[in-house]
């Protein structure tokens, strides 16, 4: 009758939706305090537990096949690629996602960096702070296209301020609502036009099934000249190092990066780069979101535990 809970913003502070597992009977299990759980220290706590609690973490085939005792994992989020999935079936384990939990989270500050990434606005501030009156000329967004590379309900999110500031939106998924028709200035297209078509591309979109970037150096070389780069999904999408030449040469305006592998980063070239404007995984890091997708995976599991 364990629980193991390992988001950071829970070990470090917990929440009041913890208390209907407690209230259910069951013993909360914590990984070290707002710190990223590393594999062994998963496998050390494991055990035991019948529900896990999970952030993003990696959950690997070794984990699940240490946990004899667990029946279900609960993301308080949307992916699950973090998961073995495989591994958690043949163990007979649930894996559960508090789908749309924190899309406003992720589509508002999807929203922020664009408008950070056009305009320049860090490189601006940390001038000031140096005491450098240096500017960088921008771009107004107003008849400018954003193509969208995953339109479920993040991307929906993201595609209406975009067209509050009259831009035209293309959008690309497989799985594609086609009742989303919320403008004459927006469309579904097909990958390639939104690569080739749009002033800023925005991804939203799980990672790739064989793992391989999605943006790299023939993709890119396909984009318009100056495109910004918009990555709060999964840090597999990108190339770094096709990133980073298409900075270099200028083919590429400005990227963002909210998400990185791992996390904190081991290399900092793409964070460290002036054109880049990165954030540690903040995408659903809101009082709001956190609301939402904790009390959606708890409810997640004491539903399947049930």
């Amino acid at each position: 009758m364990k629980v193991l809970i390992t988001p950071r913003s829970l070990t470090r502070g917990g929440h009041p939706s913890l208390a209907k597992l407690e209230a259910a009977g069951y013993e909360l299990v914590f990984t070290t305090p707002g710190a990223f759980p590393s594999e062994d220290e998963l496998i050390e706590k494991l055990p035991g537990c019948v529900g896990y609690l999970a952030g993003v973490e990696q959950i690997s085939a070794k984990v699940l096949d240490s946990a004899g005792d667990l029946k279900a994992i609960s993301r308080n989020g949307t992916g699950v690629d973090s998961v073995d999935v495989e591994a958690a079936q043949r163990n007979g384990v649930q894996v559960l996602r508090a789908a749309g939990a924190n899309a406003r989270g992720v589509a508002e500050l999807t929203f922020g960096h664009i408008l950070a990434a056009v305009r320049s606005i860090p490189f601006s501030d940390a001038a000031m702070k140096d005491q450098r009156w240096e500017r960088r000329k921008g771009i107004e967004l107003v008849g400018r296209t954003l193509g969208l590379v995953g339109c479920g309900m993040i991307g929906r999110q993201v595609a209406q301020f975009a067209l509050a500031f009259d831009m035209k939106v293309i959008a690309s998924d497989p799985f594609a609502d086609t009742s989303f028709q919320p403008s004459d200035k927006f469309s579904f297209g097909s990958i390639e036009d939104v690569i080739t078509a749009s002033d800023i591309i925005s991804l939203h979109c799980p990672a790739q099934s064989d793992g391989k970037a999605l943006i790299d150096a023939p993709v890119i070389q396909r984009m318009q000249d100056g495109v910004y780069i918009i990555n709060t999904a999964r840090a597999s999408l990108l190339d770094d190092k096709a990133i980073l030449a298409g900075l270099e040469s200028g083919k590429i305006g400005g990227v963002v990066v909210d998400a990185f592998d791992p996390e904190p980063p081991t290399g900092w070239s793409l964070a460290n780069n002036e054109k880049v404007i990165s954030s540690p995984h903040i995408g659903g890091f809101t009082s709001e979101s956190i609301d939402r997708a904790v009390s959606v995976a708890v409810d997640n599991l004491l539903e399947a535990l049930s």
